[in-house]
């Protein structure tokens, strides 16, 4: 198989959630549709909606705009099992969605993310910031190996995991990255996991000067 087919369908046929909310960083979530896109991903940015059709939000450094219809209230189990991925992205996007009315209860993106972790198929990215969902059930990645943003290394100690200083760490079924800026290593080694899940093998680098 040469490496432009391998290219473009390590991923033909599977389906990969992104979490999306106000405050996000435009570069890496454009970043996640084109890139998963190429690779031959559906990509689906899921939001709580609030009742409503569709939400547009703003991003963090130059307020762009960016529209989302898929509610990740009221996803089953078999339609999460539909996904080869969940992905908690940078920027304030977890702290917005980890809001809840009831103190008693996790919001609904935090039992999204609790139901992911109990399913070793779907694979679960969460980058800089995104650690901050998973602060509600600390069990969750309590003795996992993972990198966070150098502001969250107390938190993510504090919930018993084990920080590890490099800028994308893969343990089983969890891959973390450090920052932002981190994205396309990020999103680099989600498409290599997946695709060796999926007997695929290891998707080919970029060429020298090409696109990471």
């Amino acid at each position: 198989m040469s490496d432009a087919v391998l290219r473009e369908g390590a991923l033909s046929g599977t389906r990969i959630a992104v979490l999306i909310e106000s405050d996000f960083y435009e570069p890496e979530i454009f970043y996640y549709g084109r890139r998963f896109a190429e690779e031959g991903a559906e990509v689906d940015f899921l939001t709580r909606l609030w009742g409503n059709d569709s939400l547009t939000f703003t991003g963090h450094e130059y307020r762009a705009p960016f529209t989302a219809d898929h509610s990740l209230e009221g996803l089953d189990d078999e339609q999460l099992r539909g996904y080869a991925a969940l992905i908690v992205p940078s920027g304030m996007v977890a702290d917005r969605l980890r809001y809840t009315e009831d103190v008693d209860r996790p919001a609904p993106a935090t039992e999204l993310l609790r139901r992911a972790f109990e399913e070793p198929t779907v694979l679960k990215g969460i980058i800089c910031h995104g650690m901050w969902l998973a602060s509600s059930i600390p069990e969750k990645v309590r003795g996992r190996k993972v990198v966070c943003h150098n502001n969250l290394i107390g938190d993510v100690r504090n919930m018993g995991a084990q920080y590890v200083d490099e800028d994308v760490v893969v343990d089983g079924d969890l891959v973390t990255g450090r920052t932002g800026a981190h994205h396309h290593l990020f999103a680099r080694r989600i498409i290599e996991q997946i695709a060796a899940a999926r007997g695929r093998g290891t998707v080919p680098q970029p060429p020298p000067g090409g696109a990471p």
